[in-house]
């Protein structure tokens, strides 16, 4: 096979649409636009969700819920993903962000949940913990700190 005997799977590639090629193309005159009326015209037609007239689904249905602009976002991990550092390591941000454990930190942090088992003795830092999480980490030996 060479390169240039490739040609696309049959039925792939149609020829383009010339209207307005005179009478013989078959998409002369009218353009395959029919006699007047609004899709006729230039410009014409409605715009995206205009239903003629009547009450549009968007206006029809319910408003529902709204943003609480006080929430704050943290980036969350639970305590079994920590098993991969080494023993007495100090787990930061940066780390779990090199180790590949979250992809991105949110603006208020990382917040550890006490889902799991540690087995080694770290140091863990980290803007908020569950009860949960302090007590594994302490019961293994390592320090909780808020930063």
């Amino acid at each position: 096979m060479d390169i240039q005997t490739l040609t696309p799977a049959p039925g792939a590639k149609s020829k383009t649409k010339r209207i307005g090629r005179g009478i013989g193309s078959g998409m002369g005159k009218t353009s395959t636009k029919g006699h007047k009326g609004q899709w006729a015209r230039s410009g014409g037609g409605v715009r995206p969700g205009f239903e003629g007239g009547q009450m549009p689904l968007t206006r029809r249905l319910p408003k529902r819920g709204f943003t609480n602009i006080y929430k704050k976002e943290y980036t969350v991990i639970n305590i079994s993903s920590l098993e991969i550092f080494e023993n007495g390591a100090v787990v930061t941000a940066e780390a779990l962000l090199d180790a590949g454990i979250v992809k991105k930190i949110e603006a208020y942090g990382i917040k550890v949940l006490g889902n799991g088992e540690l087995t080694k003795k770290l140091t863990v830092e980290a803007k908020k913990f569950s009860k949960s999480a302090v007590e594994i980490i302490e019961k293994a030996g390592g320090k909780a700190e808020v930063k």
